[in-house]
């Protein structure tokens, strides 16, 4: 890691954690109630830093997980697709297949109980991106996640067809049981430039599963290329739209 890599993450600590048969390295800062940030492709780069440290300075212990890249590294063309590469085929994702929960979300399942049982407060939020953008959705099967966001959630990837592009990355059991928190009042923020070929129809399908109870944030897109909209394209009224969400859920 380069000075300039290792300035990006000051603060942090470094640690590992192990659960459902995967090791990731995770970094934390902060005190509070817990929020688990999970970056987009391709990796921990310094604008999804920036954005976790507004979640500390919000109020938070901020977990980041490393799934993929060299954290601190900024983006380029060529890392991007290398990351990508990676995340393609890694059996801790599900990329293609439709109606799977990833199996990395079993992981993220555990590091939440975990940070909450050390931590307490009502419960945990979580912050997923891109390829991440609906883990925090499988993570509502537990009840101690109450305050999940979903930033361009883009897998399965949105390629061969329409159907693909709707699917929620999320097993049939699973999806009965997230529904059935939201009815009960779990609700789910959700951000997305409207123009993000990369979304898919994902948000009808998430408006579909969890009714009333899904807070959509739409961006009209002043270019094609606009996606992260927590980072890279990074929109400072939804940063602060999530940062009232998770306050309002975990420190009210």
């Amino acid at each position: 890691m380069t000075h300039d890599q290792t300035a990006v993450l000051e603060g942090w600590a470094k640690s590992s954690f192990t659960a459902a048969g995967f090791t990731r390295d995770v970094y934390r800062r902060g005190s509070g109630p817990a929020v688990v940030v999970v970056h987009e492709i391709p990796g921990v780069t310094p604008a999804v830093a920036e954005f976790a440290n507004n979640v500390v300075d919000a109020g938070f212990t901020v977990v980041m997980p490393s799934l993929v890249g060299t954290p601190g590294r900024g983006p380029s063309g060529s890392y991007i697709a290398s990351s990508m590469l990676k995340v393609c085929v890694a059996k801790e994702f599900t990329t293609m297949a439709m109606k799977q929960t990833s199996p990395i979300i079993a992981w993220l399942r555990a590091l939440a109980r975990s940070l909450h049982n050390e931590l307490g407060g009502p419960g945990v939020g979580a912050i997923g991106m891109c390829f991440s953008g609906g883990f925090a959705l499988g993570m509502m099967v537990d009840d101690i996640m109450i305050a999940p966001v979903l930033s361009q959630p883009s897998m399965p990837f949105a390629v061969g067809g329409k159907t693909r592009g709707a699917d929620l990355n999320l097993s049939p059991d699973d999806a009965l049981a997230i529904a059935e928190r939201a009815a009960q009042g779990c609700q789910v923020l959700g951000l997305r430039f409207t123009g993000d070929k990369l979304v898919g129809s994902r948000f009808d399908s998430l408006r579909d599963l969890l009714g009333d109870a899904f807070i959509a944030i739409e961006l009209p897109s002043a270019a094609k290329t606009d996606h992260s909209v927590l980072t890279e394209q990074r929109d400072e009224p939804s940063v602060q739209r999530v940062l009232s969400f998770l306050q309002d859920k975990l420190l009210s």
